[in-house]
């Protein structure tokens, strides 16, 4: 169940109440692929960063260890020791990001493992069938994620497939929570917009799904080579047309920056990659911009990452220290790092709930935003 607590504009406060805890929302997903974030943290390390939801990739799962082991062994949450709520991507973006391993057809797309090169075929009903067998709180519709730039007429042929295949998810995971083995009955399935920077397409789009009434609405195909400004403008136009009582995710995005003017324009539920990846180069968040700790100016520098900061991290340890090991290649630089951009991220969105709780999100957003771009 999904219920607003607050409004400020378009932005949302929220609460979605799931079968394994209570999401709180505007919200940010912390990326897990195969079940673990990259830089040597173990989900159960997830709540001291304040993370709510653990986001696993289907496909990946799919190819090792293999949907169906994970499911022998009681479901994604008792398989990697994460307890909350789970989020399982569908396969849908491996259509975009693996284009040369791969071909689209009207039932499905084949692909060439990324791992051995096998042969593997997945469509809306196999995408269930595994999200099912992972027992993810939140399972993702199957989808084709269209490239950037790509022809007009491409995309309208995409995203009407995309709706057929929608429907083939809905009636597959209708199907699915009836069995008696299936390990999580109430799994929720969110459905794609698609559309590229065409905001007409997105609108029709957006109506025809919302005629599903699924329990929740995502917003696929951006950050995906478009420039900021062309990204919000599709979320001004589409998110007006999305059921406004059901959770809106902004899939794959982003930065600070990002999620300040996402949520301003009714997002709920946000992932990305960035505070890991990033992490794991040395490049770190704060409250007055990134910071690259490689750069010789840190190398006697004892304060923390960032003074407001109140991660292990931050407590603990120096700038100095950190990129001292990132210089030695220790791998506990790559781990302190991702500690801090994931409790920041984390942290980042319990602020914006709260600005919403009093009011005051416009006064936030503008604040934090400032502070970005001031100098340390």
């Amino acid at each position: 169940m999904y219920e607003i607590l607050k409004t400020e504009g378009r932005a949302k406060r929220g609460r979605l109440t799931t079968v394994h805890g209570v999401i709180e929302t505007p919200v940010f997903m912390n990326v897990a692929t195969l079940g673990a974030i990259k830089g040597a943290l173990s989900p159960a390390e997830l709540p001291l960063l304040k993370c709510q939801v653990m986001l696993a990739n289907t496909y990946h799962f799919h190819l090792r260890p293999g949907d169906e082991i994970v499911k022998n062994l009681g479901g994604l949450n008792k398989f990697t020791g994460w307890t909350g709520p789970s989020l399982t991507d569908s396969g849908g973006f491996q259509v975009f990001s693996l284009a040369a391993l791969r071909k689209i057809k009207e039932e499905g797309v084949y692909f060439s493992s990324h791992i051995d090169g096998r042969k593997i075929f997945m469509g809306p009903e196999e995408s269930m069938e595994i999200q099912s067998n992972l027992a993810a709180t939140i399972a993702m519709a199957f989808d084709e994620c269209p490239p950037y730039p790509a022809e007009r007429e491409y995309i309208q042929a995409s995203v009407e497939r995309t709706t057929r295949w929608l429907i083939r998810c809905k009636e597959k995971i209708t199907q699915l929570s009836s069995q008696i083995d299936t390990l999580n009955k109430n799994q929720m399935l969110f459905g794609i917009n698609q559309g590229g920077i065409h905001n007409d397409i997105r609108i029709e789009h957006a109506k025809v799904i919302s005629g599903l009434d699924l329990p929740g609405y995502s917003i696929g195909g951006l950050a995906v080579g478009e420039t900021n400004d062309q990204m919000y403008e599709v979320l001004e136009s589409v998110v007006p047309y999305l059921p406004k009582n059901k959770p809106t995710y902004l899939m794959g995005v982003g930065t600070p920056e990002n999620l300040l003017e996402s949520v301003d324009r009714g997002i709920d539920f946000f992932d990305c990659v960035l505070p890991a990846r990033n992490g794991r180069h040395g490049h770190v968040y704060t409250n007055n911009g990134k910071l690259n700790l490689l750069n010789a100016k840190y190398e006697s520098d004892d304060r923390p990452i960032d003074n407001d900061c109140k991660c292990d991290t931050c407590k603990n340890h120096s700038r100095a220290y950190i990129r001292h090991l990132f210089k030695a290649k220790e791998m506990l630089a790559m781990r302190l790092a991702v500690v801090h951009n994931l409790f920041y991220f984390n942290n980042l969105m319990e602020e914006i709930r709260n600005a919403l709780d009093s009011g005051q999100f416009a006064v936030y957003k503008r604040k934090r935003l400032e502070s970005f771009n001031a100098n340390e």
